[in-house]
């Protein structure tokens, strides 16, 4: 059944295991990669991801030399769910990873990440939702950061445009430090209809742009809400800007006058909380 939401009212301002036996990456062929798969590296996202056992990890690579300590976790997730995990060496990484990326000595072959429909962030809430749109954002390490903010600040889910946006991929997947294995992202084609369906549900949609007269201090967010977070540099697409009940800023006391997207969703998102927690 789908939540009924409040009357939006009106604003007052609008492994392996073989005994430590080791088989040189030589004496076994490779994994292939297949268009579903998907590389997660980086002691905390591989950590993550065998923790919320929500896709399939095929097989854990250790680089030689790694410290035990750090990794005995990872290895023990790997033997209680009987998923390989070998030792080979480092050289071996770099036929899979850019050349420079800090990997930690851990790399795991899973199914890709899979979005969800739309509808399972929309349907599934029966508090007052938060839920976080993305205009465009196009730097990998942008999205990871807020995959990872969004998670910690609670959010409900995170709607994605299909064009001229990253998606969910391996860089974003070690930039999330593990938050793309527990966070809800969808993929829409239209966000200005995506934005239509929600103000149908009674959720306010709240974008974010430096030319707002209202300070984000100053919303309600206890009311049912989704944010829009516009694209680094250029904000939010006229039209998503028009779409929205109400535009918002975060003011700026340096010589800089705006933040990085993530910092932003950071700074809203956490204000969202702490006055639904008063």
């Amino acid at each position: 059944m789908k939540p009924k939401w409040k009357d939006r009212g009106k604003p007052e301002n609008v492994s392996r295991n073989d005994g430590g036996k080791r088989r040189r990456d030589a004496e076994r062929p490779e994994p292939e990669r297949s268009p579903s798969s998907q590389v997660i590296y980086g002691a905390l996202p591989v950590l993550e991801a065998l923790r919320a056992a929500n896709r399939r990890i095929d097989k854990v690579w250790i680089a030689d030399g790694s410290r035990e300590a750090r990794l005995s976790e990872i290895i023990e997730l790997c033997r209680s769910r009987s998923i390989a995990f070998n030792r080979v060496p480092r050289e071996t990484f770099a036929k899979y990873l850019d050349s420079g990326v800090n990997h930690q000595g851990v790399m795991a072959f899973a199914a890709s990440v899979e979005y969800v429909d739309v509808d399972e962030i929309f349907d599934a809430q029966e508090a007052e939702p938060l839920i976080l749109i993305l205009d465009g954002v196009e730097d990998p390490r942008n999205l990871g950061a807020i995959l990872r903010t969004a998670e910690c600040a609670g959010t409900d889910g995170i709607i994605i445009p299909e064009r001229r946006a990253v998606g969910l991929n391996d860089t974003v997947a070690k930039s999330s430090a593990g938050a793309i294995e527990f966070v809800k992202v969808a993929k829409v084609s239209n966000l200005n209809q995506i934005i239509k369906d929600l103000k149908n549900r009674n959720i306010w949609v709240v974008g974010t742009s430096g030319d707002a007269t209202m300070d984000y201090t100053e919303w309600d967010w206890t009311r049912p809400t989704a944010l829009v977070l516009g694209a680094e540099g250029s904000g939010l697409h006229r039209l998503v800007a028009e779409n929205c009940d109400v535009l918002v800023k975060i003011p700026m006391y340096g010589k800089i006058d705006s933040l990085n997207v993530s910092v932003a969703a950071g700074v809203v998102l956490f204000e969202a909380k702490r006055q639904r927690n008063i």
